[in-house]
């Protein structure tokens, strides 16, 4: 989705491609994406996994007949685990952080001690369950289809609160509605809310979802392993990179601020409950196959996928620390040895200052202008590749994140073409390709 200003409907060239981007496509993923999320569980579960069982007459009876409902038990644990997150996120200590200056001349600021709420969170849940037995370290994958029917439920209602809050009591300059109810729940009336002095944005894309998404594969392999007496290597490799991966994420937490989801995209459906109730499922999708599916792989293969796995979190990191190195030092550092290739960029923020940005145009960033998504689709692929490839549906949340990357790529890049004009363009013509060299 592609925005300009806050507070404006996105244009595009011509009335009907306009009209399906600010409302015949929301209102789509409005009305899909909740009962996906729950089909998508119950085939895995109820159906072996199989896309083909999933869309014939028997797979939507199954489904039907075994829906989920949310449960006391399932909002318990989804309200105590973010009732610990917000306790970490306000206690721990931590440096302060100050984000991007918004279009409108704001800055949010963050606290940053994600790493350790990160081994706190997982100290206490195994801790708490293997250790003393005070709940089944199983416990998520036990309650999931109530966890995630009350998820989407929950995160509708709440997206509705942030509607009308952002349209009547915003946090900052940062908000306002375009006109068009659906596009607004949708997209989100505020850039930043807050919610008694909390950033939501950070409390629930960071600490709730990314957390949460970490100790969810942790209890999946606890229940194959209550299950089978064993966790299978395959479990080992996918569990392994994803808490790597998300350890990178709290540990690279500042750059996180910096990314399109955090900076430019409002807080509404597209966001809030996309990390609420999509994340939870979607992402842990062929961890959650595993269970049922032990992967005994030879550990050579195994041990390849490991390694390849770190390697590509490595290029991401690497490169998203190449432009924040760049940027802190005004230029004054090294890239591959070699000084920076930098283009300065100009813009002027709502309240009518200049600013101006360095973009890179060497080291990863030489090779494709958001060359970072390349190794992040090499890392799912390491992770979901221990599910083999009798089952297309496992699959799902890599040729999601292709296309969710794909048009985040273009977004950002339509984005950077209005922000700094010009200067964009000559950014574009040093770096020539988008994603892929060659290809996009």
């Amino acid at each position: 989705m592609t925005t300009t200003t806050l507070g404006q409907a996105p244009a595009r060239d011509g009335f009907f491609a306009t009209t399906f981007r600010t409302s015949v496509f929301p209102l789509f993923l409005l009305l899909v994406t909740p009962p996906l999320v729950i089909a998508l569980w119950g085939t895995i579960v109820f159906l072996d996994g199989s896309l083909l069982r999933m869309l014939s007459a028997e797979g939507v009876t199954t489904i039907v007949q075994n829906l989920p409902a949310p449960s006391l038990p399932a909002l318990g644990i989804i309200f105590a685990f973010l009732a610990f997150e917000l306790v970490l996120m306000l206690a721990l200590p931590g440096k302060k952080f100050l984000g991007p200056i918004t279009p409108a001349g704001n800055r949010p600021e963050y606290k940053l001690n994600g790493v350790a709420a990160y081994f706190v969170t997982h100290a206490a849940f195994i801790g708490l369950s293997a250790g003393l037995g005070w709940f089944s370290p199983a416990i998520v994958y036990d309650h999931l289809g109530a966890i995630l029917s009350t998820l989407c439920l929950f995160a509708l209602a709440f997206c509705l609160f942030l509607y009308f809050k952002g349209a009547y009591f915003p946090s900052s300059s940062d908000a306002g509605k375009t006109g068009n109810p659906v596009f607004d729940y949708f997209w989100g009336t505020e850039l930043h809310p807050r919610l008694f002095g909390v950033g939501l944005k950070q409390l629930l894309n960071c600490r709730f979802s990314m957390m949460g998404w970490s100790v969810m594969v942790v209890s999946y392999a606890f229940k194959e392993l209550e299950l089978y007496g064993t966790v299978s290597n395959g479990m080992l490799v996918a569990v392994a990179l994803q808490n790597v991966y998300l350890f990178k994420f709290f540990y690279w937490e500042s750059g996180y601020f910096t990314s399109l989801d955090i900076m430019h995209d409002r807080f509404g459906y597209y966001i809030c409950w996309g990390v609420m109730a999509w994340v939870p499922c979607v992402y842990t999708l062929s961890t959650m196959f595993l269970v049922t599916h032990p992967s005994h792989m030879a550990w050579p293969l195994a041990l390849a996928l490991f390694v390849f796995g770190v390697f590509a979190i490595w290029v991401n990191y690497d490169a998203d620390a190449q432009r924040q190195r760049v940027r802190a030092t005004n230029g004054k550092t090294t890239v591959w040895g070699k000084a920076p290739l930098l283009i300065k960029a100009r813009y002027t923020t709502g309240d009518g200052k200049q600013h101006e940005n360095l973009l890179l145009a060497n080291g990863w960033w030489g090779i494709a202008r958001h060359f970072h998504y390349v190794p992040e689709l090499t890392l799912a692929a390491c992770w979901i590749a221990p599910v083999g490839f009798a089952h297309a549906l496992p699959w799902f949340y890599l040729f999601f994140l292709t296309i969710l990357l794909v048009d985040r790529a273009g977004r950002d890049d339509l984005r950077c073409e209005k922000k700094y004009g010009r200067d964009w363009q000559t950014y574009k013509e040093t770096v020539r390709w988008r994603m892929l060299p060659f290809v996009y």
